[in-house]
């Protein structure tokens, strides 16, 4: 049993463009990790992501480039996350990205019904008012999410990268 995600560009008329990353995740691992592949072959890593400890609700991850290179990490606000999910992001030389559920009501819906854990949802990851990138997850018959990043000096990379491990390890 595993998770796919197929990461895909928009194209400028909207709608879905070439695949950026690929990835597969194994469900029940002792230690969560995540590799990214810049296309369903698998022949070239593009990154990873892999938990620092094997258990732990605050646990960091670690994201790095196809050569181990770190490009930054990631982490959930386990405290404030009982009501309203939140994570942390950093890149070296660039502040801390907090990201929180945008709306309080469909943060407590999914908390408190599990049968509705299919609720879209939305994460804005900023620094004060500034918004650096989003996560949106939409309606249909497969998970699909629209990232918009709006910092460019994000390396893409740990964006897709967040926005993976929002779908693989939010509902833990």
């Amino acid at each position: 049993m595993v998770n796919r995600y197929v990461v895909s560009a928009t194209s400028p008329d909207g709608s879905e463009g070439p695949v950026v990353a690929f990835a597969e995740q194994k469900r029940l691992a002792l230690k969560e990790q995540v590799t990214f592949y810049t296309d369903e072959s698998r022949a070239e890593a593009l990154a990873s992501f892999k938990a620092r400890k094997v258990i732990d609700l605050a646990s960091g991850y670690d994201v790095v480039d196809a050569s181990g290179t770190s490009i930054g990490m990631f982490r959930k606000d386990f405290g404030k996350s009982l009501l309203r999910s939140t994570w942390h992001v950093q890149q070296p030389g660039l502040p801390t990205y907090t990201g929180t559920e945008r709306r309080l009501s469909v943060a407590l819906l999914r908390r408190f019904a599990d049968s509705l854990e299919w609720l879209p949802y939305h994460f804005d990851f900023s620094v004060g008012a500034s918004i650096a990138f989003s996560v949106d997850r939409k309606w249909g018959l497969r998970d699909r999410y629209a990232i918009e990043i709006n910092d460019p000096r994000l390396d893409r990379r740990l964006v897709i990268a967040m926005a993976v491990a929002l779908d693989a390890l939010q509902s833990r």
